[in-house]
Protein backbone atom coordinates (compact mmCIF):
# COMPACT_ATOMS: atom_id res chain seq x y z
CA UNK A 1 0.00 0.00 0.00
CA UNK A 2 1.43 3.51 -1.05
CA UNK A 3 0.67 4.85 2.43
CA UNK A 4 3.11 2.12 4.25
CA UNK A 5 5.74 3.24 1.42
CA UNK A 6 5.37 6.95 2.51
CA UNK A 7 5.51 5.74 6.02
CA UNK A 8 8.99 4.47 5.41
CA UNK A 9 10.27 6.49 3.04
CA UNK A 10 12.81 8.92 4.19
CA UNK A 11 16.14 10.61 2.31
CA UNK A 12 19.49 8.55 2.43
CA UNK A 13 23.06 9.94 2.20
CA UNK A 14 25.00 6.94 2.78
CA UNK A 15 24.96 3.55 0.46
CA UNK A 16 26.59 0.57 0.52
CA UNK A 17 29.25 -0.39 -2.72
CA UNK A 18 26.46 -2.57 -4.26
CA UNK A 19 25.47 -1.89 -7.43
CA UNK A 20 21.63 -1.26 -8.25
CA UNK A 21 20.68 -3.98 -10.77
CA UNK A 22 19.87 -2.39 -14.36
CA UNK A 23 15.93 -3.91 -14.06
CA UNK A 24 15.56 -1.73 -11.31
CA UNK A 25 17.10 1.18 -12.89
CA UNK A 26 14.71 0.63 -15.55
CA UNK A 27 11.68 0.24 -13.17
CA UNK A 28 12.53 3.59 -11.64
CA UNK A 29 12.51 5.32 -15.09
CA UNK A 30 9.81 3.27 -16.57
CA UNK A 31 7.59 4.65 -13.08
CA UNK A 32 8.65 7.94 -13.88
CA UNK A 33 8.08 8.23 -17.84
CA UNK A 34 4.48 7.16 -15.84
CA UNK A 35 4.45 10.06 -13.55
CA UNK A 36 1.85 12.86 -14.42
CA UNK A 37 2.71 15.91 -16.35
CA UNK A 38 0.37 19.20 -17.19
CA UNK A 39 -1.62 18.49 -20.16
CA UNK A 40 0.46 15.29 -20.51
CA UNK A 41 3.27 17.36 -22.04
CA UNK A 42 6.12 15.08 -20.09
CA UNK A 43 8.79 17.94 -20.85
CA UNK A 44 11.27 15.98 -18.95
CA UNK A 45 14.58 14.67 -19.91
CA UNK A 46 16.38 11.92 -17.90
CA UNK A 47 19.97 11.20 -17.63
CA UNK A 48 20.80 8.04 -16.14
CA UNK A 49 24.56 7.91 -14.60
CA UNK A 50 25.97 4.76 -13.29
CA UNK A 51 29.66 5.78 -14.33
CA UNK A 52 32.07 6.22 -10.72
CA UNK A 53 33.86 9.49 -12.07
CA UNK A 54 30.88 10.65 -13.86
CA UNK A 55 28.93 10.04 -10.21
CA UNK A 56 32.22 11.38 -8.39
CA UNK A 57 32.37 15.20 -10.42
CA UNK A 58 28.44 15.68 -10.42
CA UNK A 59 28.66 15.23 -6.64
CA UNK A 60 30.31 18.67 -6.74
CA UNK A 61 27.65 20.27 -8.98
CA UNK A 62 26.48 21.91 -5.68
CA UNK A 63 29.15 22.35 -3.56
CA UNK A 64 27.80 21.36 -0.07
CA UNK A 65 24.62 20.18 -1.41
CA UNK A 66 25.25 17.04 -3.33
CA UNK A 67 28.47 15.09 -2.10
CA UNK A 68 26.36 11.41 -1.24
CA UNK A 69 25.97 11.62 -5.22
CA UNK A 70 29.55 9.88 -5.19
CA UNK A 71 28.64 6.76 -3.07
CA UNK A 72 25.55 6.19 -4.54
CA UNK A 73 25.07 3.31 -7.34
CA UNK A 74 22.96 5.86 -9.66
CA UNK A 75 22.14 9.17 -10.16
CA UNK A 76 19.37 10.51 -11.94
CA UNK A 77 19.98 13.71 -13.76
CA UNK A 78 16.22 15.38 -14.34
CA UNK A 79 16.25 17.66 -16.91
CA UNK A 80 13.48 19.52 -18.72
CA UNK A 81 13.21 21.48 -21.57
CA UNK A 82 11.33 25.15 -20.94
CA UNK A 83 9.51 25.50 -24.25
CA UNK A 84 7.77 22.06 -23.62
CA UNK A 85 5.68 23.15 -20.35
CA UNK A 86 5.70 25.88 -18.31
CA UNK A 87 4.52 23.60 -15.74
CA UNK A 88 8.47 21.76 -16.16
CA UNK A 89 9.39 22.52 -12.90
CA UNK A 90 6.34 20.96 -11.10
CA UNK A 91 6.33 18.31 -13.94
CA UNK A 92 9.75 17.64 -13.38
CA UNK A 93 9.58 17.58 -9.63
CA UNK A 94 6.66 15.16 -9.82
CA UNK A 95 8.30 12.68 -11.81
CA UNK A 96 11.39 12.90 -9.75
CA UNK A 97 9.22 12.22 -6.32
CA UNK A 98 7.99 9.06 -8.47
CA UNK A 99 11.24 7.46 -8.72
CA UNK A 100 12.10 8.06 -5.13
CA UNK A 101 8.95 5.90 -4.13
CA UNK A 102 9.68 3.65 -7.03
CA UNK A 103 13.19 3.24 -4.88
CA UNK A 104 11.59 2.70 -2.08
CA UNK A 105 9.21 0.11 -3.24
CA UNK A 106 12.91 -1.58 -4.36
CA UNK A 107 14.42 -1.51 -0.97
CA UNK A 108 16.42 1.25 -2.15
CA UNK A 109 17.16 4.28 -0.79
CA UNK A 110 17.42 7.93 -2.62
CA UNK A 111 18.23 11.03 -1.93
CA UNK A 112 16.98 14.22 -4.21
CA UNK A 113 19.93 17.15 -4.71
CA UNK A 114 18.51 20.37 -5.88
CA UNK A 115 20.40 22.06 -8.51
CA UNK A 116 17.86 24.22 -10.10
CA UNK A 117 18.93 28.02 -9.58
CA UNK A 118 22.58 27.17 -8.00
CA UNK A 119 25.81 27.04 -8.69
CA UNK A 120 29.24 25.13 -8.81
CA UNK A 121 31.53 27.94 -8.40
CA UNK A 122 31.22 31.53 -8.77
CA UNK A 123 31.16 32.18 -12.33
CA UNK A 124 29.17 28.79 -13.30
CA UNK A 125 25.97 27.58 -12.11
CA UNK A 126 25.63 24.12 -11.50
CA UNK A 127 23.25 23.39 -14.89
CA UNK A 128 26.16 24.52 -16.85
CA UNK A 129 28.64 22.64 -14.90
CA UNK A 130 26.55 19.40 -15.40
CA UNK A 131 26.01 20.13 -19.18
CA UNK A 132 29.26 20.21 -19.44
CA UNK A 133 29.97 16.92 -18.10
CA UNK A 134 26.79 15.29 -19.66
CA UNK A 135 26.76 17.33 -23.45
CA UNK A 136 23.44 18.75 -22.62
CA UNK A 137 21.29 20.60 -25.12
CA UNK A 138 21.69 24.40 -24.29
CA UNK A 139 17.39 24.16 -24.24
CA UNK A 140 17.45 22.24 -21.26
CA UNK A 141 17.43 23.34 -18.11
CA UNK A 142 18.39 20.83 -14.74
CA UNK A 143 16.01 20.57 -12.05
CA UNK A 144 17.92 17.99 -9.75
CA UNK A 145 19.78 15.01 -9.82
CA UNK A 146 18.10 11.71 -7.49
CA UNK A 147 20.90 9.63 -5.93
CA UNK A 148 19.67 5.91 -5.63
CA UNK A 149 21.46 3.05 -4.20
CA UNK A 150 21.34 0.44 -1.45
CA UNK A 151 21.16 2.29 1.69
CA UNK A 152 23.88 2.16 4.18
CA UNK A 153 22.07 3.31 7.33
CA UNK A 154 18.93 3.17 9.22
CA UNK A 155 16.54 5.85 8.76
CA UNK A 156 14.03 6.25 11.57
CA UNK A 157 10.71 6.75 10.09
CA UNK A 158 8.80 9.91 11.13
CA UNK A 159 6.52 9.57 13.97
CA UNK A 160 2.84 10.27 12.85
CA UNK A 161 2.89 12.74 16.36
CA UNK A 162 5.64 14.54 14.83
CA UNK A 163 3.77 15.36 11.51
CA UNK A 164 2.68 18.69 11.58
CA UNK A 165 -1.28 18.29 11.41
CA UNK A 166 -1.59 22.02 12.58
CA UNK A 167 -0.69 22.85 8.95
CA UNK A 168 -3.49 21.01 7.89
CA UNK A 169 -6.98 23.18 7.10
CA UNK A 170 -10.36 21.68 6.57
CA UNK A 171 -13.15 23.77 3.95
CA UNK A 172 -11.75 26.65 4.91
CA UNK A 173 -7.95 27.88 6.19
CA UNK A 174 -7.84 27.94 9.97
CA UNK A 175 -10.69 25.46 10.62
CA UNK A 176 -8.65 22.25 12.38
CA UNK A 177 -12.69 20.74 12.67
CA UNK A 178 -12.69 18.23 9.81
Amino acid sequence: MFVELARKRRSVRKYTSQEVELEKVNEIIESALRAPSGKGSRPWEFVVVRDKELLEKLSVAKPGGAAFVKDASVAIVVCADPSASHLWIEDCSIAAVTMQYAAQSMGLGSRWAHMKGNNYDDSTSSRDYIAGLLGLPDNLEVECMIAVGYPDEDMVPYKQEDLAFDKVSYNSYGNKNS
